[in-house]
């Protein structure tokens, strides 16, 4: 899982602080969430996670960011009272199958095993996978763009909700990472030469910089996504 992730995601998503400090007591604590898909010869073909939390059904009680996710799954595994709601925090198909239904079947894999735990509501944080190509257009704007055929423009929102999910708001702020100039420069390969706003690769907003500080800060937002 973790190698398949890795090559999934830009390296600068694990500047996110809030994050740290939770994944690794979530990772312990909620394997019988983790999910494999393998073909006939047992070779991977994708991989996701999840985590149960409570949730009211009011999308305004509707975690504030990713961090905040793993936070009250923490807190649902540190009472007694029953979780009622399966997050999606993490969805990934093997490069090689991009574009075939591998990732239609570990979404409904994901919901099969939302059921198996007597999870009666499944949302998504879903992290948009052509947003980078338009850093400057904002969420709400790319979230609302439509197709010809009335389907979201996003590829991955549009699997979502081709499969019956459907869009109920936007995590603004899902994930903040900041680091240190010098890191961002590792991350993105760039030179950064003063303070101010950088369009970053992979970056789905600009990576705002403070040189006197010594200090980047990038901001990423996520659609939410619920499933039937």
């Amino acid at each position: 899982m973790e190698a398949l992730f890795a090559e999934g995601f830009p390296d600068f998503i694990s500047g996110d602080k809030e994050v740290g400090k939770y994944i690794a007591r979530v990772r312990e604590s909620f394997r019988e969430y983790d999910l494999i898909l393998t073909d006939e010869d047992d070779q991977l073909d994708a991989t996701g996670w999840g985590v149960p939390i409570i949730w009211s059904g009011e999308v305004s009680e509707l975690p504030s960011s990713f961090a905040d996710v793993l936070r009250q799954s923490i807190e649902v595994d540190d009472g007694t009272r029953v979780a009622d709601t399966f997050v999606i925090c993490g969805a990934v198909v093997h490069p090689s199958l991009k574009g075939s239904d591998a990732a239609a079947s570990l979404l409904r894999a994901l919901f099969v095993t939302a059921a198996a735990h007597h999870l009666a509501n499944v949302v998504a944080p879903v992290r948009p996978t052509r947003k980078h190509l338009y850093p400057l257009l904002d969420i709400d704007a790319y979230a609302a763009w439509m197709r010809n055929d009335g389907m979201p423009w996003d590829p991955w929102l549009r699997l979502h909700v081709r499969i019956g999910g459907r869009v109920i708001g936007l995590v603004r702020e899902a994930q903040i990472m900041t680091d240190t100039v010098s890191r961002w420069e590792e991350w993105t390969g760039l030179e950064i030469p003063v303070s101010g706003d950088y369009i970053i690769p992979k970056g789905m907003a600009p990576l705002r910089i403070d040189k006197t500080a010594d200090l980047g800060t990038y901001v990423e937002p996520n659609i939410w996504v619920r499933h039937r």
